[in-house]
Parts: C-alpha cells; sequence; structure tokens
C-alpha cells in the first residue's frame, strides 16, 4: 500500500506540467480581463485620446478631477456608503447567524432562504421595487404614512436621506449572504467547544464572543473585503434609484466613471476615476487586513 501511494506521489511530482495545464485556463481568462484591463485602463488615464491620435498629458486627468468639486462630492458619497454599509452589513449578518447556528435544520433552512432571497433577485428588479414602494406620489410606504396620519416625504427626492435609503436598500440586499457564510462557518467549528462551554456554565452570549466570534474570524475578513469592493461597484441601485440626484446628491465614484465613459465620453478622465478606485480600495481593504488577522497564525 505503502509502495503504491509512492509511486502515486512521485509520478505527479514528476509531471508538473499537468497541472499547470489544468490551470492554464483560469490564468489566462484572469490575465486578459482582468490583469490587461487594470494596466491597460492605468495607461489610458496618462493620455488624452481623440478621434485621430493619442497625447500623452501626464497627471493632467488625475489634476482635473481633484479640481472638480462634482468628483469630490463622489468621493464623499463613497466612503460614507462603505463606512455605513459594511460594518451595517458584518454586524447584523454576525448578529443573525448566531441566533439561527444553533437552531434545527429546517428552521435554519427557512431563515437562510427568507435573508438569502434579495441576493438572489437581480439588482435591477429589487431598485425597481424599492423605487415603487418609496415613490412619493403612489409608492406604498407614504401610502402607509398618509394612512396613519403622518406627513409623506420624498425621501429619494431629499438630499438629506438619499444617501441613509440608498445604505438601507443595499444593507438588505447584501445581508444574505454575510448570513450565508456566517452560518457555513460556525457550523464549521467543533462540537466539544460548546459543550465545554455549557458544563462550565456559560451563557450563549460568552460564548458567542469567546468561541465563534474569534473562530469566524477569517470569514469577517473575506466578507469585509468583497462587501467593501461592492460597494466601491455600487451602479445600478443608484441608477435605478435617483439617478445620481437629487442634485447630484447620490453621485458615487461608480456612476461618476459611468457617466465620463459613456455619457461624456471622457474616456480618459473615466479610466482616471478607475485607478482611483483601485487605489481607494487597497486603501479601505489593508486596514481591515491589519486589524482582523492574526499575526500569529
Amino acid at each position: 500500500m505503502r509502495r503504491k501511494r509512492s509511486r502515486k506521489k512521485h509520478y505527479y511530482a514528476s509531471k508538473p506540467l499537468t497541472g499547470w495545464m489544468f490551470l492554464m485556463p483560469q490564468l489566462l481568462f484572469f490575465a486578459v480581463f482582468t490583469i490587461y484591463p487594470v494596466f491597460e485602463g492605468l495607461r489610458i488615464s496618462l493620455f488624452h485620446t481623440t478621434y485621430t491620435s493619442e497625447i500623452f498629458v501626464g497627471f493632467q486627468n488625475y489634476v482635473e478631477l481633484f479640481q472638480d468639486s462634482l468628483f469630490i462630492t463622489a468621493v464623499k458619497n463613497t466612503l460614507f456608503l462603505t463606512v455605513v454599509v459594511v460594518p451595517a452589513t458584518l454586524l447584523l449578518g454576525l448578529f443573525i447567524s448566531i441566533a439561527v447556528f444553533d437552531k434545527s435544520h429546517k428552521y435554519i433552512s427557512t431563515i437562510r432562504s427568507l435573508y438569502y432571497l434579495p441576493v438572489i433577485v437581480s439588482n435591477t428588479v429589487m431598485a425597481m421595487v424599492w423605487n415603487f414602494l418609496l415613490n412619493p406620489a403612489s409608492g406604498l410606504i407614504n401610502y402607509l404614512i398618509g394612512s396613519a396620519g403622518g406627513q409623506t416625504v420624498n425621501l429619494l427626492g431629499s438630499r438629506k436621506y438619499v444617501l441613509w435609503i440608498i445604505a438601507f436598500v443595499t444593507i438588505i440586499a447584501s445581508v444574505g449572504q454575510n448570513i450565508i457564510m456566517y452560518v457555513a462557518a460556525m457550523i464549521g467549528i467543533p462540537g466539544d467547544l460548546f459543550d465545554a462551554a455549557k458544563v462550565d456554565g456559560a451563557s450563549k452570549r460568552s460564548w458567542s464572543f469567546h468561541i465563534v466570534i474569534p473562530l469566524v474570524k477569517p470569514t469577517t475578513l473575506y466578507l469585509a473585503v468583497i462587501n467593501t469592493i461592492s460597494i466601491l461597484k455600487l451602479f445600478v441601485i443608484i441608477q435605478l434609484l435617483t439617478d445620481g440626484g437629487p442634485n447630484n446628491a447620490s453621485v458615487t465614484m461608480m456612476y461618476y466613471l459611468y457617466q465620463n465613459a459613456f455619457v461624456y465620453d471622457k474616456t480618459n478622465i473615466a479610466a482616471a476615476i478607475g485607478v482611483l478606485m483601485l487605489s481607494l480600495s487597497i486603501f479601505l481593504v489593508l486596514p481591515q487586513f491589519k486589524a482582523l488577522s492574526n499575526p500569529e497564525d
């Protein structure tokens, strides 16, 4: 038996090309559709392109961006949504997961299905539903407020509330994925740890803080990163709910990139925004790695 295993191990060790052949399609796809666009976007951001020529302008596109008050507003709105949505989504997903993961299998399946439903539904459909609910003239929410004797309000047309509404809708759309990931991680925790905690008389709150939360830290790190990236790419919800309004109050970096690329026909400016978005994502993700990763691991 040992001789057979050693032969098999020697066979795979002597043929590393086989493993690379399996990896090659994915590596090629990653290089063509991820690595190349990043460097090409960086190159385009340093030029001014016309229909007949391409002129090198250095960092002039970046200087023009930082002199644009609308871009500064887009950066502030993006940071606001990131700071609000990412922690809220993580905390809400963690709280719900801790509450349900030790229940019966049918109960967990029902909860996961209910919370994961907004993730399954496309962002376009979900945004259209919320647009109907929040419509100031015929929306269900304002109708219920009016029926209760309250004063109706145009939430999507208010500079004071619009970003909070977008944040709320984004949290509802994203929390289901966090719950699925957290519950899967919690189910994988050895049951002996919970049995020992119960023998010691630990409450659910106690073993949640001392057992569950530390052991799901890798999942928290992963979710923090992908949620941050998803907020930076947030587009469909804003386009269908507010179209960047009112008076550009809900414009984000991704939406402003879209406007420059496909509305204003400023591809070089759009490329510069994309490079800045990449830099901002790295700037936001690195502290999360530092705060959540364990140096001893």
